[in-house]
C-alpha cells in the first residue's frame, strides 16, 4: 500500500501532540509493509532543518518539504474581517505547496493519500484532478471546537468578539468539507460521532494516538526522591497557555502555601515573557529542553490542566506510558479511557485540582502503583502497531471495494 501523508508542519522533533501522531503511526505503517511518502509544509513558526534529522527517521521511502510563510500578519487579518474565508485555513494555501503536490501527483501513484488535519483540506481539489487514490482525512481535532472553547473562556469582549466571528468562518469550513473525503480518521469516538453530528456520513475509522512503547523507559526513581510536578507542551499553543496560566493563578500560590517544599517544572518552546519572568514561589521554567521524556522521568507528577482543545492529548500518553501519576481536567481527559484514582487524577476546579495533588502527596510511598497501572493501561490500548494495524484493515476494505 503507498501512502501520501501531507502535514501542514514538518512532523518532527516531537515536541508537540501533531509531531507525535504523525510520527508514530507513519513509523507503525511503514513497519507493517505500507510505502509511506511524505510532504509536508516547512514553516515559518515551526521550521526544522532537514540535516537535523536523526539517523534513525527512515519510515519514509521520499520526503519532500516546502517552506511556506503562515505567520499571522496584522493587515491581512484586518482584510479578512470583510472575507467569508476562514483566516485559520488561509494561512495554510500555498501556491508552492500546491504545484509541488501536483508535481508528485504527476509522477506517482498513491493508494491513499492521507491529510493530517483540516488544515490541508484546500488542497482536495488538486487530489482530484491528479489522482484517484483514496482521500482521508485524519481529524486529529474537530477544529472548530478548540477555538469555541477558547472563546468562550475568553472575558474581554473586543477579543471574544474576534475569536467568535474567526470560530464562525472556520466551523463553516469545517462543516463543508465534510462531503470531500473518502473516509474520515477521527482521532477518537466522541469526535467521530461529532462530525456525523456535523452531516459526516461516510466511511470512517477511530484511530487514536498510538506510541512506541520501545521508547518509552519508564523511571519510578523519581517516586523516592522529593514529590515534584511538571508541566510539558507547546507554549505558543492557546490552549496549554490558557491551562498553565489558570493553575498558575488558582492553584499553584495555594498548594505552596500548603506544600512549602513543592516545585512545578514548566518545559516548552517558544516560552512567552510573561511566563518567563514570572514570580512565583517554587516555580522553575525551563524553557525548551533537549529531551522531553527526560524531563518528564524527573517527576513524579505531571499536570495537564486543559480547559479548552479537542481530540486527544498526546502528552497525557507519555506521562502515562514513563508510569507518571497524571492530574487533568476532564477535558484534558476525553478520548482517554482511563479511569480517576486509578490511572489518572481527574479534577476540574482549583479545589479538586488542591484535593488531587494532596491525595498523592499523602499516598506515602505507594503513588508509584498509580504510575504502573498507568503504563500498564497505555501498553494495553495505545499501542502504535496495533492501532495502525486497524487503520491499514479499513483502508484495504475500501480499496477492495473500489474494485
Amino acid at each position: 500500500m503507498k501512502i501520501l501523508q501531507l502535514c501542514k508542519k514538518f512532523p518532527f522533533p516531537l515536541k508537540d501532540g501533531e509531531s507525535i501522531a504523525v510520527t508514530s503511526l507513519s513509523k507503525a505503517l511503514c513497519d507493517l509493509g505500507c510505502e509511506m511518502t511524505l510532504l509536508a509544509m516547512n514553516t515559518k513558526k515551526h521550521y526544522f532543518d532537514l540535516n537535523l534529522l536523526p539517523d534513525d527517521f527512515r519510515h519514509y521511502d521520499q520526503i519532500y518539504t516546502v517552506e511556506v510563510d503562515n505567520r499571522i500578519k496584522p493587515l491581512e487579518a484586518l482584510k479578512n474581517l470583510f472575507s467569508p474565508e476562514s483566516y485559520h485555513i488561509s494561512r495554510f494555501v500555498s501556491d508552492q505547496f500546491s504545484n509541488k503536490l501536483i508535481e508528485l501527483l504527476k509522477r506517482e501513484e498513491f493508494d491513499v493519500i492521507q491529510l493530517e488535519t483540516l488544515y490541508l483540506a484546500p488542497y482536495i481539489p488538486v487530489i482530484r484532478k491528479y489522482s484517484d487514490a483514496i482521500i482521508a482525512m485524519r481529524a486529529h481535532n474537530v477544529e472548530y471546537e478548540i477555538w469555541e472553547r477558547i472563546t468562550n473562556n475568553t472575558r474581554i469582549w473586543p477579543k471574544k468578539w474576534y475569536l467568535d466571528h474567526l470560530t464562525t468562518k472556520l466551523k463553516r469550513f469545517e462543516t463543508q468539507q465534510l462531503m470531500q473525503y473518502d473516509m474520515m480518521v477521527a482521532i477518537t469516538d466522541r469526535d467521530l460521532k461529532h462530525f456525523r453530528s456535523m452531516g459526516y456520513r461516510g466511511p470512517a475509522v477511530v484511530t487514536p494516538i498510538g506510541l512506541d512503547m520501545e521508547i518509552y523507559k519508564a523511571d519510578f526513581k523519581s517516586y523516592n526522591t522529593t514529590p515534584s510536578i511538571a508541566f510539558i507542551g507547546s507554549l505558543d499553543w492557546m490552549p496549554n497557555l490558557e491551562g498553565l496560566g489558570w493553575f498558575l493563578d488558582n492553584v499553584w500560590g495555594k498548594l505552596t502555601k500548603k506544600f512549602p517544599d513543592l516545585s512545578l517544572h514548566v518545559a516548552g518552546r517558544n516560552t512567552p515573557d510573561w511566563l518567563k519572568n514570572a514570580k512565583r514561589k517554587n516555580l522553575v521554567v525551563h524553557g525548551e529542553v533537549p529531551d522531553a521524556l527526560q524531563f518528564i522521568n524527573q517527576h513524579s507528577l505531571m499536570v495537564v490542566p486543559l480547559l479548552s482543545g479537542s481530540g486527544m492529548r498526546a502528552k497525557i500518553l507519555e506521562g502515562m506510558a514513563l508510569g507518571k501519576v497524571v492530574l487533568t481536567t476532564s477535558l484534558g481527559l476525553e478520548g482517554i479511557k482511563a479511569e480517576d484514582r486509578s490511572e489518572v487524577i481527574v479534577a476540574d476546579t482549583p479545589e479538586a485540582f488542591l484535593e488531587g495533588i494532596e491525595y498523592c502527596l499523602r499516598q506515602n510511598g505507594t503513588l508509584q502503583k498509580m504510575g504502573h497501572q498507568a503504563q500498564d493501561f497505555v501498553m494495553r490500548h495505545y499501542e502504535s502497531h496495533h492501532i495502525a494495524s486497524g487503520l491499514m484493515n479499513a483502508y484495504s476494505s475500501m480499496m477492495v471495494e473500489a474494485l
